[in-house]
């Protein structure tokens, strides 16, 4: 599980911080650089293909190797040669190569999601489930650090097609693994007949039970309002970093301040949950993230001194760190007990669709506005979340504020 973290986790970054510093690096307008928020919606949508992986078989010989490494084993050979594709291309004089070379690394990334969680969901009895995602978590976060800040200290020595051909080599150790991993014990796939059937209660009556609850337009617009202001933020931090003039080493040092901002955060986000509730905490959390976000002004303002940086990083971490526990806490509290993988998979594609859909147009708001006003702006865009999460909370609150 630690290394399918791991090759989770090391695209991500493929078609998001990394690749943006990169076009930034490489004189990609801010307009364009906005784009990649759209070619992640993958991560966003992918609950739309997941059926045909979880209910078809894989191709040809792959069928061997049972239902969930078949696949794998289809998917990740194709990711590691997108990645391979990206490292090789050149933002600088065709840049919709390298977007589109990373559009394809997202999908397939979001496809190897979708049979890594099924994987792991069958593997794994119910009292190991915890130490599974555990372990998956910081494989998760050691790629993250590895994709972002080590692959821009690796640039500035070997290149970006060097350090960014190293991931896509590491991204290989996820073939081997799915090789010695052991194929879950579950029913033979069913005859072609009986698909439209599961497919209905597979979609269609998660649906119409989730939007019969009273208040469930206000509940989806504040789950895919919560992340926007701060995810439009982050965006378009890798240019705002070198248009305030930071090197890439200065970049590359903020990774460790993020990741153990980051797991500090998420510490005490979830002891807030246990200790004040989730509404409570969500309340608090939330402005705490929408407060966070006024380090990115104050950076703005700051002639480029590292100190600034440094502190912006681990603030948002941390408050974003905090949200994250209380938000994943409230959708988990959603999701009905007949349908709680469908439910739980259709909240947290939600929750990030705004993102890669509006935030795309990021780029083109910081090129209008410039910077300290464009994440004036960015505040101002978390307020809407936030009045309705005020609402929510009083109208519709928590099961377990309504039982006390």
């Amino acid at each position: 599980m630690a290394t399918y973290g791991f090759v989770s986790g090391l695209p991500l970054s493929l078609s998001g911080f990394t690749l943006r510093l990169w076009l930034s690096d490489s004189g990609v307008s801010l307009a364009a650089i906005g784009i990649t928020a759209n070619i992640s919606l993958a991560y966003s949508l992918k609950f739309l293909w997941a059926p045909l992986l979880d209910q078809t078989a894989p191709p040809g010989p792959l069928r061997r190797f049972g239902r969930r490494r078949g696949w794998l084993l289809a998917i990740q050979p194709a990711l590691v040669a997108a990645a391979a594709l990206l490292a090789l291309s050149h933002p600088a004089t065709l840049p919709l190569g390298s977007l589109a070379a990373g559009a394809l690394v997202a999908f397939l990334s979001a496809s190897q999601d979708i049979v890594i969680d099924a994987w792991r969901i069958e593997t794994f009895p119910a009292r190991l489930q915890g130490a599974a995602m555990a372990a998956y978590v910081w494989g998760y976060r050691v790629a993250l650090l590895i994709a972002t800040t080590g692959v821009i200290a690796a640039a500035t020595r070997i290149g970006w097609h060097m350090s960014l051909l190293g991931v896509a080599a590491l991204l290989g150790l996820g073939v081997g693994v799915t090789l010695l991993a052991p194929e879950p014990r579950t029913e033979t796939i069913r005859v072609a007949s009986a698909f439209a059937a599961r497919m209905r209660h597979a979609v269609l009556e998660p649906l119409t039970e989730f939007f019969a609850r009273p208040g469930a337009w206000g509940i989806v617009a504040f789950v895919a309002l919560f992340k926007l202001g701060e995810a439009i933020a982050g965006i378009m931090t890798a240019p705002f970093y070198r248009a305030l003039g930071f090197g890439q080493n200065a970049i590359a040092a903020t990774g460790p301040f993020s990741l153990v901002a980051t797991l500090a955060g998420i510490t005490l986000g979830g002891w807030l949950v246990s200790r004040l509730g989730v509404g409570r905490a969500l309340l608090c959390t939330g402005w705490a993230q929408t407060l966070a976000m006024i380090m990115y002004v104050v950076l703005s303002r700051s002639a480029g001194q590292h100190g600034v940086l440094y502190g912006t990083v681990a603030v948002e971490a941390f408050a974003q760190g905090m949200a994250d526990a209380a938000f994943i806490t409230y959708l988990s509290g959603l999701c009905s007990v007949a349908f709680t993988a469908t439910h739980y998979a259709l909240l947290s594609s939600l929750a990030a669709l705004t993102v890669h859909t509006l935030g795309g147009f990021s780029g083109v708001l910081a090129a209008a506005l410039g910077w300290t006003r464009f994440y004036v702006a960015c505040c101002f865009a978390a307020l809407p979340a936030m009045l309705l999460m005020l609402w929510l909370l009083r109208r519709y609150p928590p099961a377990e504020q309504r039982a006390g």
